[in-house]
Formats: C-alpha cells, structure tokens, sequence
C-alpha cells in the first residue's frame, strides 16, 4: 500500500509541474506575440533618433507613451491624429526663442530654423547691405538669441552743387564722408561741422574751394600835364608831347566757390612799360585889342533889325569862354574857345528855341547856341571874346528879333 500511494503521489507531482510548464509556455509565446506585433516607430528628436516599439494607435499617443511634449510653435512630420504604420519615421523639432530689435523696437519670433537666413525667410525679413545688423544670415540659431538692427536711412548731400543721396545709420557727418570715399581739401567749407552727429533730418552742404594765380596784362593810362606857355593866344592850346600808355601785370589770386570767383587779390605787379605824360601848352598871351575896339566891332554889326521878325525887349548881359572851369563848349556843341569871335547867345529854350538866327540890338546877327542856369525868361547872355569886353557890355535892355 506505501508503495502504491508513493506511486500515486509521484504521479500527481509530475503532472503539477507539467500544468505549471504548459502555462509558463502559453505566457512567453503570448509574450512573444504581444511584442511581435508593436509597430516599430523611429522617432528624430531635434536630430537624434530614438526607436519605439509600440501599440499606440495615433502620433500624440507614441510622444505621450515617449515623454516628448509637443509645444504650440514646434514642428512636427505628421499630424498628431495621423495613424501610426510599423517602419514610420517621425521627424520633430523644438521651437526656439528669437528677439529681433529693429531700430530699438523688439520683437519675439518662435522658430525651428537652423540658421538666421531661415528665419528671415520664414518671417519674410530683408535687410539692405546698409542696415547695420548684429549677426550674419549664415548663423545657427540658438536659443534665446537677440538680433539687433539698425535701419539706413537717407541723408542729403550737396557736393559742390552736385546733389548725393546716401545710406547711413547714424554716426558723425566724418564718419558719412569716409564711409562713402568723399574727401575734403583744407580750404572746402562743410556744414554741419564733421564732429556734429547725423540723423534723419540732416542736410549736409560741401562748398568746394579751389584758389589760382593769374597774371593779366593791363593798360596804364598816361596823364596830361598843362603848361602855361606866353607866346599862345589865350585861349588857344597846343600837344607838346604826345601821351603814350603804359603796360602792366598783374598777378591776381582768384578764389573759386563751387566754380563761382568770389574773390580777387593782387598779390603783386610789374610795369612793364612806363607810360608817357601827354603836355599840352596853353596859351596865356592876351590880343592886343581894346574894350573900346571891341565895342566897336560890335556896334558896327547891322545896327538896324530884318523886317517881318519877331521883336522881343529883353535883358542882356555878356559871357566868356575864357573863364577858369569854363570848357568852352556850348549847349549845342559849339567851342566857342575854338572860334572866340563867334556870334552865339544863351537863351531860355522856352522862349527862344535853341538853334535860331537871331539880330541882338548893339550886337548884331547871332545863333541862339548854349543855354544857362541864370538865363531865364527874357533874358539873354551874349559871347565875347575877352573879359574886358564883357565888363564893357555891363547889363543892357535891348530889342531882339528872332528870324528863324
């Protein structure tokens, strides 16, 4: 009977363990096809790639099952519902901070962009090449990264009257001219000063000083020297020595604004030729002729008027050319020094119009041929030759007729 129920206990044991083994091995074959069928995803997390075997049934539960959490402005290969397929590549991106500040005014950007030229691209940013930016467009971004820019703008140039527009973004006016190559000369003149600062307002105005020497041949005038000479007629003159001008250079300093002279300076001169004083000889000899022969030549003019003429009752008095000052000439260009017997009268134009023949009581025939400040109204001045003969005619009323 012990042998029997050894047997029998034996047998209970074997088939235990057999259940045991059967279930063990209906575990790991269930196992084995539990893992079996996972879909195998190959996630590219910000370049580095990490392989997922899951039962996930969309994108976001494969990230949730992975711990990566999706931001708002991250980039992603796939939409978060898509369907997960075994062999599914997965690409993903953190977004990162970028501050732009242009011309002191920021502003955040959220990018994936691997470099600045991307992000300009992606934000549809252009700068010109004379904005003043902080970084190259070939540079990574980084988190957190500040980009500073600082917008041209134009200023105006009058170079020498020729009008520039130039880019800049701030400095001094020395710092604008250098920066697109325009030289100045000791002697140019520039407003605003060089050490002023440019801003959009800022006008600046070049005057262009150029200076040169220049040589100029002048005349020189020659001047007449008067001597008085006793064996001429008063009243007559005579050129003893003929004038000749004279020659000379100068040399000038001539300053130029902008092409305009401004200004001349003689800075020296040579004569090169003298010039020659003309001399005249004037005659100081007095005729021999008397007031009393004088008078008489006068009054042995016709004594008696032309008939059909105008008569006229007016004050005369006498004139001479031979004064000192006096030039001899009349009003209507007779030179009475030239003919000093010759019959002429001042008159008023008004009344005796200047050119007519006229009969002068005591005086005889004569041309109403110069005028004068005191000769108004009825009056009349006649021309004799000397002094003596006008003290002798004194201040008469005589008749006048005037015949043409």
């Amino acid at each position: 009977m012990k042998i029997i129920h050894k047997l029998m206990l034996a047998s209970k044991t074997k088939m235990i363990i057999s259940t045991i083994g059967v279930l063990a091995l209906v575990l790991f074959s269930g196992y084995v096809i539990f893992e079996a069928t996972k879909a195998e995803v190959v996630i590219v997390d910000n370049g580095e790639e990490q392989v997922v075997h899951t039962h996930k049934n969309t994108v976001e539960e494969v990230f949730a099952e992975a711990g990566i959490t999706i931001g708002a402005h991250d980039a992603i290969s796939h939409q978060l519902d898509a369907p997960i397929e075994n062999g599914m590549n997965i690409d993903y991106q953190t977004a990162v901070e970028v501050t732009i500040t242009i011309d002191g005014n920021p502003k955040s950007f959220y990018t994936t962009a691997d470099t600045i030229q991307e992000l300009y691209n992606e934000q549809d940013l252009s700068f010109s090449e004379h904005d003043d930016v902080s970084h190259q467009q070939s540079e990574t971004i980084e988190e957190g990264l500040e980009i500073v820019v600082k917008k041209a703008y134009d200023v105006a140039i009058d170079d020498g009257g020729e009008s520039l527009t130039v880019a800049t973004t701030g400095g001094t006016v020395e710092e604008l001219l250098k920066s697109n190559d325009i030289e100045l000369k000791d002697a140019d003149k520039i407003k605003p000063a060089l050490d002023k600062p440019v801003d959009e307002n800022t006008e600046i105005s070049i005057v262009r000083v150029t200076t040169k020497n220049e040589e100029v041949e002048e005349r020189v005038a020659y001047s007449t020297e008067e001597r008085q000479d006793s064996s001429l007629l008063k009243g007559k003159e005579k050129v003893v020595t003929e004038g000749q001008e004279g020659t000379v250079v100068k040399k000038y300093k001539i300053t130029k604004e902008n092409g305009k002279e401004v200004s001349r300076e003689l800075v020296e001169e040579d004569v090169t030729k003298e010039s020659v004083n003309q001399v005249v000889a004037i005659g100081t000899k007095e005729p021999v002729q008397t007031a009393s022969s004088d008078l008489s030549q006068l009054s042995n003019e016709k004594s008696s008027p032309p008939a059909n003429s105008k008569t006229l009752s007016m004050s005369a008095s006498a004139f001479t050319a031979t004064c000192n000052g006096c030039s001899g000439v009349t009003a209507t260009g007779i030179n009475l020094k030239a003919n000093p017997n010759m019959k002429v009268i001042a008159v008023d134009p008004n009344v005796i119009p200047l050119g007519s023949k006229v009969w002068v009581e005591g005086y005889g025939e004569a041309i109403a041929g110069d005028t004068g400040g005191a000769i108004k109204g009825n009056r009349i001045d006649v021309h004799v030759p000397n002094k003596s003969a006008a003290y002798s005619w004194g201040v008469r009323t005589v008749q006048v007729k005037v015949i043409n």
